[in-house]
């Protein structure tokens, strides 16, 4: 399976007029919100058919006391009468209440079974998606996905669909009374109404839609950056980064707060204007202005009024919420997009995780005549064939972008081949289950990833059932068990908490981590790249540990940390271009020769600095 990645949102639209696009994202917007919501669509369609019978409970009480009213006004009173129509009007009202009541109850009790299904299934899709996904994505957007977008999807099960509802019932069923008594005055209660649904449209127009994705980048933005900022301060601030990292989450956060204001207050003005045009007092106004001008022409009688200042300023009341709302609206559909194209990532294929003999010799791995791309109309690797066997170490070097770290990740199933093949013990890696894969290929990378718990839990991930014996041969082999034992609470510190660990120590950790999982196949991507100068040599001392005996592929950014290894592969755009010893590579005046010589005229720049201090 090749892994595609979607092109950025507009993209795809080249020339396309704005309208056109604007079209397209509302429908494909629209057809997101059909889909996610989906499953509680038969429920909201009972609470919808609820809420219809309720906002005509709420006419009728007015209808009632109208009819009240025109009794009071005859000659005799028929007092009784009139009680049964003020009894009638008060009953209703309570069935009206009642059935609010059970169907924001019950609204609500589906969102909530609703956003524990959606996030219980979205983190079982996040089980199945290449583990690739989330190199390409921080933390931060992974938790937007599972508690905020799922969040804002609140209003579209719980609220969005009833307003609407009672928004439409309302209005229909009250101007179907009104034109019944005076088809004229109910064209001026028009007006108004008019008014607010052309201000309504403004607020919910392309542009409207437009600052809200904007708004949402800098917040996911921010997000990120807070994130990177509190968990990498010690490694920024030991390399003298901290106000460079400090800047850069200050402009998120100004970036932020600039979008909110180009977002809100646009909406801020056009809705305060909406919310006038609808308001009881101006729709009144309006009413008793066209009711005494018909008056005055003799076109209305003056009792006909009376309905209109009653039953009619019920009107605007019913529409304000969908105002209020709308903000809620779009931060909902957007919201529903996204989770939409996270369901829409393709997965890898998994195979059931029972063990199975291998075909040839174990530990054995193969490239065979392997073309991977991220997108379809561009590969990264192109003809990829190499062996890595049990007890050699082989470095992958190249220029920046040649894809040394997307062939790595290749091996360990971050992404599926687009082609050809890789094998383990001649059995193809797709025939493995994610637990057995994970058995037999372990990886180190620069990027360290640590959870939020104690010392133990992070070593643990690798062989839960280790005991405390086990846990301390592998951090003492990684060269990090004094500094666990320096902490507070030893392997029981907390990271975050009373654990801080330099990005060196970070990288001990995971090599100790690796070590405990004792994988015959091992990939490594410059594992003492985030380590500082002190720490750098228990690094490799962890390192000659974690590969004794293993078939390994190590990533070389720093060529004179692999002039020992068995092997070396050069990569250069995608394809492999030489391979061989480092003292066979030099000589042969390739590339790799030049790549040396780049390196060592580094090393003497960094000796002339450091000599110079």
């Amino acid at each position: 399976m090749t892994v595609q990645v979607a092109p950025p949102p507009g993209a795809e639209s080249g020339n396309r007029p704005p309208k056109a696009v604007a079209k397209a994202k509302k429908q494909q917007e629209a057809q997101a919100r059909k889909e996610i919501l989906a499953p509680v669509s038969g429920m909201l369609t009972v609470a919808s058919l609820i809420v219809a019978v309720a906002s005509i409970c709420a006419v009728v009480p007015f209808l009632l006391i109208v009819q009240a009213c025109r009794e009071l006004l005859e000659s005799p009173v028929d007092t009784d009468r009139v009680w049964w129509l003020f009894g009638a009007a008060v009953a209703v009202l309570l069935v009206r209440a009642f059935l609010q009541v059970v169907v924001l109850l019950w609204s609500h009790a589906v969102d909530a079974g609703y956003q524990l299904g959606l996030r219980r299934a979205l983190a079982a899709k996040l089980t199945r998606v290449p583990l690739g996904w989330f190199g390409e994505r921080s933390s931060g957007e992974v938790k937007t996905y599972l508690r905020d977008d799922v969040e804002a999807l609140h209003y579209l099960v719980a609220h969005a669909r009833l307003e609407f509802v009672g928004a439409l019932v309302v209005p229909v069923v009250t101007l179907g009374y009104l034109f019944t008594v005076d088809w004229r005055l109910t064209l001026v209660l028009l007006l108004p109404l008019l008014a607010y649904v052309r201000l309504f449209g403004r607020i919910m127009d392309r542009d409207g839609r437009d600052r809200v994705a904007v708004y949402t980048r800098w917040e996911k933005r921010t997000s990120q950056a807070a994130i990177e900022f509190v968990d990498g301060i010690q490694v920024v601030r030991a390399f003298g980064q901290a106000g460079k990292a400090h800047r850069e989450f200050q402009d998120s956060v100004d970036g932020l707060v600039q979008s909110a204001q180009r977002m809100k207050m646009p909406i801020l003005r056009v809705q305060a204007a909406s919310d006038i045009v609808v308001a009881p007092v101006f729709v009144m106004l309006v009413v008793v202005a066209g009711g005494l001008a018909g008056v005055g022409l003799g076109w209305v009688e003056p009792l006909d009024m009376l309905p209109f200042v009653l039953v009619g300023l019920g009107i605007g009341s019913s529409l304000l919420g969908l105002g209020y709302g709308s903000q809620a609206l779009r931060a909902g559909g957007a919201a529903a997009l996204r989770l939409h194209e996270l369901q829409q990532t393709p997965e890898l294929d998994q195979a059931p995780d029972t063990a199975s003999a291998t075909e040839g010799e174990s530990g054995v791995v193969r490239f065979e005549d392997v073309k991977f791309g991220y997108r379809t109309d561009h590969d990264v690797l192109r003809g990829i064939d190499l062996e890595l066997r049990p007890g050699t170490l082989t470095a992958l070097v190249g220029p920046s972008g040649s894809g040394k770290s997307t062939l790595a990740k290749l091996l360990p199933r971050f992404y599926d081949v687009g082609a050809g093949r890789i094998t383990i013990g001649g059995r193809d890696i797709r025939e493995y289950g994610s637990e057995e894969l994970y058995r037999t290929v372990g990886f180190v990378f620069q990027d360290v990833r640590l959870i939020r718990g104690s010392i133990r839990e992070n070593l643990a991930l690798a062989r839960p059932d280790a005991d405390d014996a086990a846990l301390e041969r592998a951090a003492r082999a990684a060269q990090i068990h004094d500094r666990i034992l320096a902490l507070p609470r030893g392997y029981d510190s907390e990271i975050g908490v009373d654990a801080t660990l330099s990005g060196g120590e970070a990288q001990r950790l995971s090599i100790a981590r690796a070590l405990l999982a004792d994988t015959p196949v091992l990939v490594l991507d410059e594992a003492t790249a985030f380590a500082d100068p002190e720490s750098e040599a228990a690094v490799q001392d962890a390192l000659a540990a974690l590969v004794a005996g293993r078939t390994v592929l190590v990533i070389a950014h720093r060529l004179h940390t692999i002039t020992g290894v068995d092997r070396i592969l050069v990569l250069e755009n995608g394809t492999l271009v030489e391979q061989g010893s480092h003292a066979d590579l030099v000589g042969a005046g390739g590339l790799y020769q030049r790549l040396w010589e780049i390196n060592e005229a580094a090393l003497g720049t960094l000796a002339l600095v450091e000599d110079a201090r």
